[in-house]
């Protein structure tokens, strides 16, 4: 029976810890939903919810919307136009959705070679990680065909609080950059002033609950607030994927002749974390690089503090 609220059927590419979150959410909603993960075992479970876990790409293209997150640009050509890709034979979905953060030229190659077979590709990435999907607060922005993003619209706004749809063209992968950019230089700059208050005598703890509490607090000072009172650097963001997306932000800088003075000082300051070994931890150690840089010693400080979801 059709649901005449999400009439489509969905396919559902790379159930990783964000991709589940999200299918999850698409299942908790009453969307006909088949997923496909590289290790089926990742996605079964999504089965108890609903979903038919399928063994390769390629059965998901009788499907109308197919949604692609999955690890970089080499697994998104691979997942689409690989052997056993979804648009790989002569069956098509009309709409792939891709939230996989990539560059500029394997977007392009994507939207170009799907176009070719009748396909339309939607640029759709997020803003968050499973607990900001739990809470119901994830945003995403969306760019690509407008009929394609009025079709697929109600199934990308299950993700959280708000899809924004900002243009035709390839306009949502540039954005997202855009928005990781700032959480270098805000992570930076929270490191600093964190430091800055300890030095004078104040806890970390009583700082942030003032910033917070200020003008000046937002849901990312106080989703990162635990982490820097108590050095819990639980993995949301590594500093290798930062500095991706960094490397990618000062490339667009360079295309578009806009200086970025802050983003070139972020990007030496993330791969001064990497050389110092800081790669399986949360880019929030920015914080102990900082201490480090002024001779202050970190200790818990073992409070209960609330990061705002």
């Amino acid at each position: 029976m059709t649901d005449e609220k999400f009439p489509h059927k969905v396919g559902w590419v790379g159930t990783g810890r964000m991709g589940f979150a999200l299918a999850s959410r698409l299942l908790d909603a009453g969307v006909d939903l088949w997923v496909w993960n590289r290790t089926r075992s990742k996605a079964e479970p999504l089965a108890e919810k609903g979903a038919k876990v399928v063994d390769s790409p390629a059965e998901l293209a009788g499907r109308d919307i197919v949604f692609t997150m999955v690890a970089g640009p080499e697994d998104v050509l691979e997942v689409t136009f690989g052997e056993t890709g979804v648009l790989a034979g002569d069956t098509r979905p009309q709409i792939i959705v891709d939230s996989t953060t990539i560059d500029p030229n394997t977007s392009q190659e994507l939207t170009r070679r799907a176009a070719e077979v009748g396909t339309a590709v939607l640029a759709a990435p997020v803003s968050g990680n499973p607990k900001v999907v739990k809470s119901g607060k994830l945003t995403s922005v969306v760019s690509g065909r407008r009929d394609a993003w009025e079709t697929a619209r109600p199934y990308i706004e299950l993700f959280g609080r708000r899809a924004t749809y900002v243009g035709e063209g390839d306009e949502a992968r540039l954005v997202k950059i855009c928005h990781n950019l700032m959480l270098g230089v805000v992570a930076q700059s929270m490191a600093e002033i964190t430091l800055l208050a300890e030095a004078a005598g104040v806890s970390r703890y009583d700082f942030l609950e003032f910033l917070n509490d200020s003008v000046m607090g937002s849901t990312f000072t106080r989703y990162k607030a635990p982490a820097l009172a108590n050095l819990d650097f639980h993995v949301t963001f590594t500093p290798e994927l930062l500095r991706k997306d960094v490397e990618l932000g000062l490339s667009a800088g360079r295309n578009f002749g806009v200086p970025m003075p802050l983003t070139s000082v972020a990007r030496d300051l993330v791969q001064t974390l990497i050389g110092n070994g800081y790669t399986d931890q949360d880019f929030s150690t920015l914080l102990l690089l900082q201490a480090k840089a002024s001779g202050i010693e970190l200790k818990p400080e073992n409070v209960e503090v609330s990061d705002g979801l």
